[in-house]
């Protein structure tokens, strides 16, 4: 199978949705199972690749839930064994941050399952994929974006931003 993921560091590219991402996320929930032992993880497939016809850097995110109670320390030392670069909270407080893949391949978004920040990862996902209407009104804003800030991440998430917290109030509203 070709891979469809990896994106060099200080780049914003984006790529048209691949139909092979959905298998790449369960192959990789194996690989983080067969690795993490017996630890109590809920792993969701989220951001841009786990949306049907979405496009998206080509980098596949996954947030990992850990149950109320389990140590976070516990957690990062498990997904460290998995092959995991742990980046710390990278600005966001309550969740931890990994990467994997040379270029970069797979991110892990490690928060209390449960949180508000574990709700808003799934909510934002599957608002966007009850209404094409609003994925494809967002998928238009990521590609003038990403053609504007080629070179600057932070420029490109900051000026997402304000629409991300717009269908994050249209799915509460949802809900």
């Amino acid at each position: 199978m070709t891979h469809s993921l990896g994106l060099e560091s200080g780049v914003v590219r984006l790529v048209e949705y691949d139909a092979r991402w959905p298998a790449l996320f369960v192959a990789e929930v194996q690989r983080i199972r067969d690795k993490c032992g017996t630890l109590p993880l809920h792993l969701e497939h989220v951001g841009g690749t786990s949306i049907p016809d979405m496009c998206a850097k080509p980098v596949l995110d996954i947030v990992v839930g850990r149950p109320r109670g389990t140590l976070a320390q516990d957690c990062v030392a498990a997904l460290k064994r998995a092959g995991y670069d742990h980046r710390g909270e990278q600005g966001v407080p309550g969740r931890e941050f990994f990467r994997r893949g040379q270029p970069r391949a797979y991110h892990v978004h490690l928060v209390e399952e449960g949180s508000s920040l574990w709700r808003d990862y799934l909510a934002f996902r599957d608002y966007l994929r009850a209404h094409p209407e609003a994925a494809r009104q967002f998928a238009d804003i990521k590609r003038a974006l990403a053609a504007r800030f080629p070179l600057d991440r932070e420029a490109y998430i900051n000026a997402k931003s304000a629409r991300v917290q717009e269908i994050l109030g249209l799915a509460s509203g949802a809900a």
